[in-house]
């Protein structure tokens, strides 16, 4: 049965888009909206933020080892490690039938900061990225074979979704992983997950 879901979640992710909307923060009014790559690219990279798209250079699964993912993207990781000085790289999976994916959704769902930038690349599946930039929120679904990275000291927050289903990989500076600073500021609950 878990073989069954996890191909499932893996044909509905093929089905959907990466897509970018961008709202005013004071009125929650929405300025703009696409699902074009390249534009997403564009409009990220005015406020400072990657946004790529990346191949596997063999194939995976939803049963491939953190190993072999890391392995089957080597030379784009290498690349970002090099140019970023990143001492460790992960992979993160997480499936509807987690334990904690309700304790760790909350975890990510109050605006925060880091003191390193937040690069994530997803293998598989989708996850919803709220970035506070200057006025306004940038929601950002991020899907398969899409890297995202947020420079440090951005304020935003992450939602994976009530039954989450996705792997990626993880960029960090320092061998204690994640660590936020959240800001107290209420903006996440006002905003749709």
């Amino acid at each position: 049965m878990k073989r069954i879901l996890l191909s499932l979640c893996s044909i509905l992710s093929l089905a959907s888009a990466s897509e970018l909307q961008i709202y005013d923060d004071q009125n929650r009014v929405l300025l703009q909206q696409t699902s074009n790559q390249k534009e997403i690219s564009i409009l990220l990279s005015k406020i400072g933020v990657r946004f790529e798209q990346w191949e596997a250079s063999q194939p995976l699964t939803s049963f491939s080892s953190g190993e072999e993912v890391i392995e089957a993207y080597r030379e784009d990781i290498d690349r970002l490690k090099e140019e970023n000085g990143f001492q460790s790289v992960d992979v993160l999976r997480m499936s509807p039938d987690h334990p904690k994916k309700s304790e760790l959704r909350q975890k990510f769902l109050s605006e925060h900061i880091h003191d390193e930038p937040e690069i994530r690349f997803f293998v598989e599946g989708s996850g919803l990225f709220f970035l506070h930039v200057d006025g306004r929120v940038y929601s950002v679904l991020c899907e398969k074979g899409d890297l995202i990275s947020i420079p440090e000291n951005y304020r935003h927050w992450f939602d994976m979704g009530v039954d989450p289903f996705f792997t990626a990989i993880r960029f960090f500076t320092r061998s204690e992983g994640w660590i936020a600073h959240f800001t107290g500021d209420p903006i996440s609950q006002e905003f749709i997950r």
